[in-house]
């Protein structure tokens, strides 16, 4: 990292993700000069670790964002719109962890590994992709770039750690009641502020996200347009199944990918071990695959399963695992402030 420093708030500090964005500028060695970790009122008072300290966190109000170089925002869309606005007045470049300004024409929408050379186009506002378009990105960029593709068909199998902190109680404690013979109590699964809630122990729920008038849902929706602005290429057709498993941490998925070339196999491979941010672990016959289990606390995009499709032979197979609290949140936002402070 360059040695120059800055002020870097947190926002959403004691959530799930804000406690990663913590972990990640501290093991990546970020040039903190302060940190400024920022809650709502409730949660103003409470402390979080950093570097071997207790750093005291703020009430985020407007006013707290004076002298903020980077602010790192994970608490929630209405308060981005909010407050990102604020921090950007005030001087402050605003890395976003929601949807809210994703699909803003004057927002890049980035992921460092696909798009870097997008970040220099911000106005203040910098937004971070959804966890699930992350890790498919990331695996499909060597493809993008070496052979071109059409059409991309996903289905993803998603973490409870995607709904927060909440949701993974919900998970831990059905298991036991489930396991025990005693009632499921079901709150949150698949979204919170819905009427109806699933168990989502031993079980697997089709919806992530509220649905959409066109029977796909937001998250579904969120893959679709954000794979399209990320690779600036509105021709990609992508249709998308998202799924929520009783997993904890770590969202996989299943991509189908019709390239636009033929290609052999080995150089498919090639394309994957080499490019940034992936881990190709790719043997079947020796049982080698990622797995959400094994991969969470990881930074990389982990790939396996490569093989041709048996109808389309330009077409590819691919089973794709990451870390969403970390490659597709936290660590993919400190990425993005790490570009910032080098430019």
């Amino acid at each position: 990292m360059p040695s120059q420093q800055v002020t870097v708030a947190v926002l959403g500090a004691t959530g799930a993700v804000g406690e990663q964005i913590l972990k990640n500028l501290e093991n990546r060695s970020f040039p903190v000069k302060e940190l400024r970790p920022l809650a709502s009122a409730r949660s103003a008072g409470k402390t979080v670790s950093f570097r071997g300290e207790e750093v005291t966190v703020l009430e985020a109000t407007p006013d707290a964002f004076e002298g903020v170089d980077i602010a790192l925002f994970s608490a929630g869309g209405s308060i981005s719109e909010k407050l990102a606005p604020e921090a950007v007045k005030r001087g402050a470049v605003v890395v976003d962890n929601t949807n809210a300004f994703r699909m803003d024409p004057d927002v890049p929408l980035v992921v460092p590994e696909v798009n870097a050379h997008e970040i220099k186009n911000h106005h203040g506002i910098i937004a971070n992709p959804n966890c699930s378009t992350i890790q498919m990105v990331v695996a499909l960029k060597p493809l993008y770039d070496r052979f071109g593709f059409d059409r991309v068909i996903v289905s993803t199998y998603q973490a409870v750690s995607g709904s927060g902190a909440q949701a993974m109680e919900e998970l831990q404690a059905q298991s036991r009641a489930y396991l025990s013979g005693e009632e499921i109590k079901t709150e949150i699964m698949p979204v919170g502020k819905l009427d109806k809630h699933y168990p989502i122990a031993f079980n697997a729920i089709p919806q992530c996200d509220v649905a959409q008038e066109n029977g796909f849902t937001l998250e579904e929706m969120k893959m679709v347009r954000e794979t399209k602005k990320i690779f600036g290429d509105e021709s990609i057709g992508v249709t998308a199944t998202c799924v929520r498993v009783p997993v904890l941490r770590g969202h996989s998925e299943s991509v189908y990918v019709e390239l636009k070339r033929d290609f052999d196999l080995e150089e498919v491979r090639t394309a994957l071990r080499e490019a940034e941010g992936v881990v190709l672990e790719d043997d079947i016959h020796q049982q080698l695959y990622p797995m959400p289990l094994e991969k969470a606390g990881q930074d990389e995009v982990f790939v396996g399963r490569v093989r041709r499709d048996t109808v389309n032979p330009r077409a590819l197979n691919l089973w794709v695992v990451s870390d969403n609290l970390l490659k597709g949140a936290a660590t993919n936002a400190v990425q993005i402030a790490e570009k910032l402070v080098q430019q």
